[in-house]
């Protein structure tokens, strides 16, 4: 690259985008360059709009520029239903199912002992308390809590973490199904998925 600071600076930050390898972030940087017209100057009043005016719901941390989001205003949505996701993006694809009518918890992360990440650094806490008001009588009751967080070590992780938490609770606690996916070939299912699978098999 050229010995330039600023175009090595937009560069370095482009490139702690996640998924944005250096040579990614060097396309991106000289195409924002020779971008016609005020398309810097766009992305650059985005940036500080979405910095200013977004923030997260003091009820559930999903994102929102209001003061509640708008999934814990509506009216319409099931109060004793939670389900708690790893971060605000993944609400987007549960609601894009059209199956799920309840409330959200954003945890923001998942547990990951290797990276530092502690029950302390997620909304764990604020889960709980959600949880233990509604049990009380101060807030909304909850009945199920339902975890929809990844398939992997964190995800599990997690999941085994707020499992011992609600131990004792008067709530049900479930976890959303994993297995083959709908038009998945067997042939091409890995040994991991064919055993979440056959471990969440239904009865017909």
């Amino acid at each position: 690259m050229l010995n330039i600071p600023a175009l090595e600076k937009l560069v370095h930050e482009l490139s702690r985008l996640p998924g944005i390898g250096p040579k990614t972030a060097q396309r991106l940087a000289y195409y924002i360059l020779r971008a016609k017209g005020d398309y810097s100057d766009r992305l650059v009043d985005a940036l500080t709009r979405v910095k200013a005016e977004v923030h997260t719901c003091p009820r559930c941390f999903n994102y929102t520029d209001a003061d509640l989001c708008k999934f814990c205003t509506d009216p319409h949505r099931i109060d004793n239903l939670l389900c708690v996701v790893e971060e605000p993006a993944d609400i987007s694809r549960i609601e894009a199912s059209g199956a799920f009518r309840g409330r959200y918890h954003v945890l923001q992360g998942s547990l990951s002992p290797l990276e530092g990440v502690g029950p302390q650094d997620l909304r764990i806490k604020e889960l709980m308390e959600r949880i233990d008001a509604g049990l009380r009588g101060e807030g909304t009751s909850i009945k199920e809590v339902i975890l929809a967080l990844d398939a992997d070590l964190e995800g599990d992780t997690t999941v085994l973490y707020l499992t011992k938490q609600m131990q004792g609770k008067a709530v049900t606690l479930t976890r959303i199904a994993h297995g083959v996916p709908i038009g998945g070939d067997i042939d091409f299912i890995d040994d991991r998925t064919m055993g979440r699978a056959l471990e969440n098999r239904v009865e017909l």
